[in-house]
């Protein structure tokens, strides 16, 4: 399938694929003019990338990491390794003190709006 194909099965911008492509995370054939060339197994493989990003993985950590995603009739999972759990938990912790950040600034905000 071509890539305006892939896009409209997955919901994802050709833009978006290519992008992917860029990184290292889609590796397309191309046919004899040159065009990029989608199998069945490129939309799990959309599906597995977008769910890491919304998980809040970056492309890098993605590609090191892509062969250890799962698509089941659940949605995407991963498999554990140690590598993979040490990135995980340093980003939970990232997103901990970020909120822990956010909590702060909410109250002094709100400190701010009450005094008088």
């Amino acid at each position: 399938m071509r890539i305006s194909q892939l896009a409209a099965l997955t919901g994802v911008s050709a833009r978006a694929l290519r992008h992917y492509e860029d990184r290292g995370l889609l590796v397309p054939e191309r046919d004899r003019s040159g065009y990029r060339v989608y199998t069945e197994s490129d939309i799990a493989r959309v599906a597995q990338i977008r769910a890491m990003i919304a998980a809040g993985l970056g492309t890098g950590t993605i590609r090191r990491y892509l062969d250890c995603a799962r698509s089941g009739e659940h949605g995407v999972s991963l498999e554990m390794c140690p590598d993979l759990r040490a990135e995980l938990d340093a980003l939970a912790r990232r997103l901990d003190a970020e909120v822990a950040s956010l909590r702060k600034t909410r109250q002094r905000l709100s400190a701010l709006a009450s005094a008088r």
